[in-house]
């Protein structure tokens, strides 16, 4: 079928988001006249598979982890699906580079002391060892954000392709042994049935004394029960997390007990109730990008592979 560049931005009409269709090159229309669709809802899977059609070659998601969309069938190989990979990176980069400084300084410990000289003392970022799991776009700008510390950052990735950001990387079946001198295992990596609970005992063990673990991605990501354990057994410094397992985290959880757990309730990407509040004009560039590329037959940034889990 040929593309006719007639692009349908729904449920919700986003002023930008329209324009960028328009500057790729695109027509708007409505669903139902349309070709393709950018989906402006972060969560509302079934209103999509309500006006989704055999004419839609091409959806745009205005997110970036789809794993609960993966696992409700909707994505399929009849069509192109697109993310937003990449486009929340600066945000949650930042976020995650704060948690290895305040990790790095104790900062945890000393906002929970009161009296004088009672937390722990805290250690430089330079010559420090942070391991970064996931190397897209959140954990490119990581490693950009913590180099000039002075930390040595490595990065882990399926196959060990190298990355610019990175002093060197490892396929992810060395994983174990890169986090032997790992102070700060930072997880920037998508959840799929292969990565769950990829931070279990095993691993924890492996890291250094005092090492930190620190979570900007999924909550899943990371077997809760063994980083309790490890925090209790005093072999980690500490961690810090943005995503929980279970998530919300019950207020009776034992994570809310140690001095040396910082937790914040997934909000490294900053926003509003809108996740892309605070990354408009990078979500606008990347659907004008990708229109602009489907209309020419190109690549399209962020392809969802239902293979791959992300």
């Amino acid at each position: 079928m040929q593309r006719r560049g007639r692009v349908a931005v729904t449920p919700t009409r986003v002023e930008e988001i329209e324009a960028a269709v328009q500057a790729g090159g695109a027509t708007l229309a409505t669903p139902e006249t349309a070709d393709a669709i950018v989906w402006t809802s972060p969560a509302d899977i079934e209103a999509l598979r309500a006006v989704l059609g055999p004419q839609h070659r091409w959806v745009a998601l205005p997110i970036a982890g789809v794993e609960q969309w993966l696992a409700s069938g909707i994505i399929d190989d009849t069509r192109t699906w697109t993310c937003a990979k990449g486009v929340y990176a600066p945000g949650v980069a930042e976020h995650a580079a704060a948690m290895v400084l305040a990790g790095a300084k104790q900062l945890p410990a000393a906002a929970r002391a009161d009296e004088w000289g009672a937390a722990p003392v805290g250690r430089r970022l330079e010559h420090a060892s942070t391991l970064v799991v996931g190397t897209g776009g959140i954990g490119r700008r990581v490693a950009a954000l913590l180099a000039p510390f002075g930390s040595r950052v490595v990065g882990v990735n399926r196959h060990g392709r190298p990355v610019p950001e990175f002093e060197r990387t490892h396929p992810a079946d060395q994983l174990h042994d890169a986090a032997t001198t790992a102070d700060f295992l930072v997880l920037c990596c998508a959840l799929t049935p292969r990565t769950r609970g990829l931070v279990g005992q095993e691993l924890l063990d492996r890291l250094p004394p005092g090492g930190w673990v620190v979570n900007v991605a999924r909550g899943g990501l990371v077997d809760t029960d063994a980083l309790v354990r490890s925090l209790r057994s005093g072999h980690l410094g500490g961690a810090a997390l943005d995503v929980t397992d279970p998530e919300p985290l019950p207020r009776d959880h034992p994570l809310w007990s140690f001095p040396n757990v910082l937790i914040t309730p997934h909000i490294a990407n900053p926003h509003d109730g809108i996740p892309w509040s605070a990354h408009l004009p990078e979500l606008a560039a990347h659907i004008e990008r990708n229109v602009r590329a489907y209309l020419s037959e190109g690549d399209l940034e962020g392809r969802v592979d239902g293979t791959e889990g992300y």
